[in-house]
């Protein structure tokens, strides 16, 4: 979309029409100029309603990114970033990961109106609508290698769930190792790359997609079960101040986690994984899927799980080698009593990407589907 029809859509209202006439002369341009970049909002999703004589007029407020309302709302942590807003890219971790290349200094973030590339973990895309999400990027530096980051993106995680429950979104929870649900369903996701050697410095680029509003058509092509910000407050101030109070919790609890690691965030993350106690099914690549009990994670943000098929044995998973999925209705205090027969199991689903596939109602169990995107 032009850069033109951005600034039209932050210069009407939803509430008045302006005339064709006045938005040709304030910005320089011709009516048809005008027009046309207004077709291509419209291609875009948004929903502008145009009359002979009286001009146009938003179908509804657009929350677009501002970036003095951003600065303002980042107060004292002002300092410590350099916030970039844009207003269409590729991938803003793409982006990051480039400036990172030639010396983009940590505190780095670039937000996107709209990602044409946005990705995801094992390349998935992340879809939205604009307006309708928050995406960006965060570049970070640390002086430890890649290999002493484990639970890296177990702290990002808190650091939103955190933002999001200040916002009104009370019920933000956490699903291990990055994702942010809110009743089963994905709010947001996570997408960490990192460049640097194993004994370090290493360069972390953090992506993050919020659901701010998505309408039903965009939910329904997406193949797991997503909600969005706007459906579960009362009020919510902006977009901008949702990712001023992101980017505000990001520098506390990277500051922590780089001096003491994931041990010291550990209990505040427990509390908010949606996942503890449950019975899930761990899906590792060239091995048989099997299913266990969520018991614990440990000091370097792996997950330690109770196979059901040995009772008493405990196993330490990493984010790179499994996926995992709730088995709703069981819980650790019923495992016992499960027929550990794999083959009954066998058909309980696969794992989805950034968006939604819904569970067969043939199926006795709903599955929270996992998938990270940015």
């Amino acid at each position: 979309m032009r850069p033109l029809a951005y600034q039209l859509l932050a210069e009407l209202s939803h509430e008045n029409f302006t005339s064709g006439v006045t938005l040709a002369q304030k910005f320089g341009v011709s009516r048809s100029a005008i027009s046309d970049a207004l077709k291509d909002a419209g291609e875009a999703g948004i929903e502008i309603f145009s009359l002979t004589r009286r001009g146009y007029r938003l179908g509804s407020a657009i929350d677009l990114l501002n970036i003095d309302a951003v600065r303002d709302a980042l107060g004292d942590q002002a300092r410590r970033l350099d916030v970039d807003i844009v207003l269409t890219i590729g991938s803003t971790n793409t982006e990051l990961l480039a400036r990172a290349a030639t010396g983009a200094a940590s505190g780095t973030c670039v937000a996107a109106e709209m990602q044409t590339a946005g990705r995801g973990r094992r390349g998935r895309v992340w879809q939205s609508k604009l307006a309708g999400s928050l995406t960006y990027s965060l570049l970070w530096r640390f002086d430890k290698g890649a290999a002493e980051l484990g639970g890296l993106s177990l702290v990002v995680g808190l650091a939103l769930a955190r933002a999001l429950r200040a916002a009104g979104v009370s019920g933000a929870m956490l699903k291990w190792p990055n994702d942010v649900l809110v009743n089963g369903e994905k709010l947001a996701g996570i997408l960490i790359e990192t460049q640097g050697d194993m004994l370090g410095p290493t360069v972390a680029v953090i992506g993050v997609g919020v659901n701010i509003r998505l309408p039903d058509s965009l939910k329904l092509s997406i193949d797991q079960p997503v909600t969005d910000v706007l459906s579960h407050v009362d009020k919510f101030l902006s977009r901008n101040n949702l990712l001023a109070s992101m980017l505000r919790e990001l520098v506390v609890v990277l500051d922590q986690f780089g001096q003491h690691g994931f041990k010291g965030l550990k209990a505040d993350w427990t509390r908010l994984h949606a996942l503890h106690g449950q019975l899930i099914t761990v899906r590792q690549s060239h091995l048989d899927d099997y299913d266990a009990v969520v018991k614990d994670v440990g000091n370097d943000g792996s997950l330690i799980v109770e196979p059901i098929n040995h009772l008493g044995r405990r196993e330490a998973l990493t984010s790179a080698e499994i996926s995992v999925r709730a088995l709703v209705g069981k819980t650790s205090g019923e495992f016992a009593d499960i027929d550990k027969d794999k083959d009954r199991d066998s058909a309980a689903g696969q794992i989805a990407a950034p968006a939604t596939e819904k569970p067969s109602q043939a199926s006795s169990r709903a599955n929270v589907r996992k998938a990270t995107s940015a």
